[in-house]
């Protein structure tokens, strides 16, 4: 296929959910980016404005930068599959599968890598069946401290780490603000590492990993989104056999759950080396503060050609 010498990208941005503000600010920092590179960008809120631009104007390809429920459940793309439209990202079913935590982590536990051990119930198995007991039961089978997060859901948004048993109960609460199913894991300490996955078509690449070191306190949405809270080491200050487990982990994960294009996958790397897999994400953050676009720097790429790069693939393979 001839290259595009202006491919004409559709950037979808924006929507209802919890993660609204970091969609926005993750399509604009992308389309900065494109149009250096020589990308006609046109960005669009997800509304029914954008069935319009995919008739009226036809994109050469659409990038979903969607945080939370339908940009990252595959809603989206199954809609961009029934309009013929080539996108970046992974298909509808990788997706659903990697947005629901419980169904990510028995895959990737499938391939080979560590995941920690851990419990998901809805809420209302906590209502039928009376919230103390159940809780006391999840102390006692996974122990302490736990983390405690909803199924599906992004930037941290209802997670608690949870040290103390008295604690339980309000972390409950807070994750299904957020979801009607908790997802409740034996909490890990360490060292916390993104791996971010590239594909340019040649194969998936990890790019260098970034240790994530908060100033006190959680890597939660105020640390991940706000700069003074958060410091970034890229590469991570890993030795090089602990470096090489994490990478061998992440590109099992992405072959596991099918994923295409892009990805990123979040560790903890205990006192002992061992990385355990916590989460993947198909749409990463793209913001100035976030992972991936820091690993792509790390390894030297220049943000807008990197990007056209994946553009270029997404219309290859259709």
């Amino acid at each position: 296929m001839t290259a595009l010498t202006h491919p004409r990208v559709l950037i979808v941005a924006g929507g209802l959910t919890h993660e609204r503000e970091i969609s926005v600010r993750s399509g604009r920092r992308v389309a900065d980016m494109l149009r250096s590179a020589g990308c006609d960008v046109h960005v669009s809120d997800l509304d029914e404005r954008v069935l319009a631009e995919l008739q009226d104007h036809r994109p050469d390809v659409v990038w979903p930068l969607l945080h939370g429920a339908t940009g990252e459940d595959g809603s989206v793309r199954e809609v961009l599959e029934l309009a013929g439209v080539p996108y970046v990202g992974s298909v509808p079913t990788a997706c659903r599968h990697t947005w629901d935590k419980p169904i990510a982590k028995a895959v990737v536990q499938r391939a080979g890598v560590p995941t920690p051990e851990s419990v998901a119930l809805p809420h209302s198995v906590f209502r039928e069946l009376g919230a103390a007991d159940l809780l006391e039961m999840l102390r006692a089978r996974l122990g302490m401290p736990l983390a405690v997060k909803p199924a599906r859901g992004g930037s941290a948004l209802g997670v608690s780490v949870v040290e103390d048993p008295a604690q339980l109960p309000g972390a409950m609460v807070d994750c299904f603000a957020y979801g009607d199913e908790a997802l409740v894991e034996r909490a890990v300490t360490g060292r916390e590492v993104a791996a971010s996955v590239v594909d340019l078509g040649e194969g998936p690449t990890v790019l260098p990993l970034v240790e994530i070191q908060t100033a006190g306190g959680p890597y939660d949405y105020d640390a991940r989104y706000n700069t003074g809270r958060t410091e970034y080491f890229v590469p991570a200050r890993l030795d090089e056999e602990t470096r090489d487990v994490v990478v061998e982990h992440a590109l099992a994960a992405y072959r596991g759950l099918g994923l295409r294009d892009i990805a990123r996958f979040d560790f903890i790397v205990d006192s002992r080396g061992v990385p355990w897999f916590l989460e993947a994400n198909v749409a990463p953050g793209m913001t100035e503060v976030s992972l991936l676009p820091q690993a792509a720097q790390g390894a030297g790429h220049d943000l807008g050609k990197l990007y056209r790069q994946l553009v270029e693939a997404a219309i290859s393979h259709g």
